[in-house]
């Protein structure tokens, strides 16, 4: 069986030694590079299933090495990751060909799970909105839309969110969720998760006359919660 092989073009050794060791826990191996200058040369030289691209880098920067992979027709899948949060560099990503964009800081379970959308999906793209009966996310501007109700989510809202709608119908206990969306491995008795999906829900589903359907996430009593999947 192939490996699978990242490239990760971050000048930051921290971030670098983190991302390494989150890849090689699930079998991926990553290539480093610490500047867009030697970034860009391995990306044109060598095969890789994905690019990871830090924005602000010496030599050349995200943006920069990022045209040139498209101007040398490389389609293989890219995601930016910048400590910038506004939404012209997010355009700007996308409009340079860009696959997907992640701010930082991230969670590397995020990081992997985008990352793994992209290699396994045959267009090379993440849907900008993932949607599931009446509900739909933007992951582009973290908008959720519930009937007529739309909401702008925090990081972990809508971790939590694209989290649940992604696996229609299966139940995550308040540890998975803890683990997937705050990187917590234990449950410290706290009710973050279930103080969490209640601000969701108040966001997305304030209370209406002729409302005739029932916000989506469901509390399983005494295990946690799930998407119920659309009939």
């Amino acid at each position: 069986m192939k490996v699978m092989k990242i490239l990760l073009i971050e000048d930051d050794e921290q971030i670098a030694d983190l991302v390494v060791s989150a890849f090689d826990a699930v079998g991926v191996k990553t290539q480093v590079e610490k500047d867009g200058f030697r970034g860009l040369s391995s990306a044109l030289q060598l095969s890789f299933d994905a690019i990871l691209l830090d924005v602000a880098m010496p030599l050349l920067d995200g943006f920069q090495v990022l045209e040139e992979i498209r101007r040398n027709s490389l389609n293989t899948p890219v995601i930016m990751l910048t400590a910038s949060v506004d939404l012209p560099d997010r355009l700007r990503s996308f409009e340079k060909g860009a696959d997907d964009y992640l701010p930082k800081p991230f969670y590397m379970e995020e990081l992997i799970v985008r990352v793994m959308a992209l290699i396994n999906n045959k267009r090379g793209k993440v849907e900008m909105t993932l949607v599931q009966g009446a509900l739909s996310l933007d992951r582009f501007t973290r908008v959720a839309t519930w009937q007529d109700e739309k909401a702008t989510l925090t990081q972990r809202e809508y971790v939590l969110l694209e989290c649940l709608m992604m696996s229609p119908g299966q139940i995550f206990s308040r540890e998975q969720i803890l683990k997937q969306v705050w990187n917590v491995d234990f449950d410290p008795g706290t009710n973050v998760v279930d103080v969490s999906v209640q601000r969701l829900r108040k966001k997305l589903s304030n209370p209406k006359p002729d409302a005739s359907v029932a916000f989506p996430i469901e509390t399983i009593r005494g295990v946690g919660y799930r998407f119920k999947a659309s009939t």
